[in-house]
């Protein structure tokens, strides 16, 4: 098993890094970006330990979620391991989860 990103995940976090880098330090934003990624491990050992995600339910792919810090590390299992579809920053509406338009953002 094996943890994979999605590109949708991967442009988040790239742009929660940016946000920081600029906003913050650069030290900021690579202990935030490793946080996020350290968090995922456990999820090889015990994919179904984070929460269902109730806002995705609709979907009917048996979304997950993690969280740490500000944010909500959303996964599923699939034959390859654990995808990783989003890093939702947990200060925003929660039904922003859902919009389709919904580009990455800090």
């Amino acid at each position: 098993m094996k943890i994979i990103w999605s590109d949708f995940a991967i442009n988040t976090l790239k742009e929660i890094y940016d946000y920081y880098k600029e906003n913050a330090t650069i030290s900021v934003a690579k202990k935030i970006k490793s946080n996020i990624f350290t968090s995922t491990k456990p999820l090889l050992k015990n994919p179904d330990s984070g929460q269902i995600e109730l806002n995705l339910e609709s979907l009917n792919e048996e979304h997950r979620y993690l969280v740490e810090s500000n944010y909500k590390i959303v996964y599923k299992q699939v034959t390859e391991g654990i995808l990783i579809t989003d890093v939702f920053d947990c200060r925003q509406d929660p039904i922003k989860i859902n919009d389709e338009n919904r580009k990455p953002s800090r």
